[in-house]
């Protein structure tokens, strides 16, 4: 029996579309990356007083304010906890005394032992094709490798998966689960601005956005990030940002987050290479927000998949996920029957 759960994890998620996607068969989780933990917190319980199914969290660890928002989710026994950039031995532990689940974000087999050997219960593989950060190998060649090496621990597919075809290939692959961000965000009840919804949605091959039309590298967020194709990810994507902007962009992000200017300072000179990433992520924030809050495309930066070439329409959460199981049943008994003519 195939459990089928599709992990809605984007930039902007709200937090009604992740409880509209809980009553539907998919498992929300909501990435506090831009919020304090009070707003986790109300985040949380908001989602909670909708519905009784699982859901989860994200932080990324590597980001000022993950450590408190992941205590928050800990506090408010949230069922599933998805890290990434960052070993959560100390969340794991805390988190498995409630009976919840780690899932860990990972891009390849030496993160994905460091993983589990930490206590995480699952993993969500991140192929070269996902939006944001993937890795550099694709999901094609990244699933079975790591199913076959940890055949005990369930994975969540990431990078390229946008309809039931797309699930049928991740199953077939080892994968037990798929993560659809790129797909979920252009759907009615996200909170993605409708602009870049209707941008992502367009598939035209000129002036459309196809798979060919984002852009991977690491200058514009201290990362190696997948975005949408634009002159303004392109030219941020040219070349590194100098030092004194990177000090700049550590101060305005310590400012930002409520972090004392001392305990910047003293990073840039004994762990400027964290720093320096921490400051490109606080730069990349405002970008990210012109794109998926205020729509703007010509000034804004929106992180998005390859797998947007698939994506040509804006349909209800619902609908979609009617359409993606009826598809990946179609799908496999397709490819069964192919074999089974042999």
């Amino acid at each position: 029996m195939i459990v089928f759960h599709i992990v809605f994890s984007f930039y902007t998620i709200a937090v009604f579309a992740s409880f509209i996607l809980l009553m539907i068969g998919g498992v929300g989780i909501l990435a506090t990356g831009p919020l304090s933990a009070e707003e986790t917190r109300t985040a949380i319980r908001t989602i909670r007083s909708n519905t009784d199914k699982p859901f989860g969290i994200g932080t990324t660890l590597l980001m000022p304010g993950a450590e408190e928002n992941a205590k928050v989710a800990i506090e408010e026994q949230v069922p599933i906890i998805n890290i990434s950039l960052g070993k959560g031995d100390w969340i794991a532990e805390r988190v498995h005394e409630y009976n919840g689940k780690i899932l860990a974000t990972v891009t390849n087999a030496k993160h994905a032992q460091s993983a589990i050997d930490s206590g995480a219960d699952a993993l969500m593989l991140t192929g070269h094709e996902a939006a944001a950060h993937g890795g550099d190998v694709t999901s094609l060649v990244l699933i079975p490798c790591i199913s076959k090496r940890f055949p005990d621990v369930p994975i969540v597919a990431a990078g390229g998966f946008a309809d039931g075809r797309t699930l049928s290939a991740a199953i077939a692959l080892g994968a037990d689960a798929v993560a659809m961000g790129s797909r979920f965000a252009t759907t009615k009840e996200s909170s993605l601005a409708h602009q870049m919804k209707e941008i992502i949605a367009n598939p035209d091959i000129n002036g459309g956005s196809t798979e060919s039309d984002t852009l991977y590298g690491k200058n514009f967020d201290g990362i190696p990030a997948r975005v949408l194709k634009s002159d303004e990810s392109s030219r941020l994507n040219k070349k590194p940002a100098p030092l004194p902007l990177v000090i700049y962009r550590a101060f305005s992000a310590a400012q930002t987050m409520n972090i004392p200017l001392y305990k910047v300072i003293p990073g840039l000179v004994t762990q400027f290479d964290k720093i320096y990433m921490v400051a490109q992520f606080g730069a990349a924030t405002e970008s990210l927000m012109k794109a998926t809050v205020d729509g703007n495309y010509d000034e804004g930066v929106q992180f998005i998949g390859q797998s947007q070439g698939l994506i040509g329409d804006i349909p209800a959460v619902d609908e979609l996920v009617q359409r993606i199981i009826l598809e990946a049943i179609e799908t496999s008994l397709q490819t069964f029957e192919t074999f089974s003519d042999r």
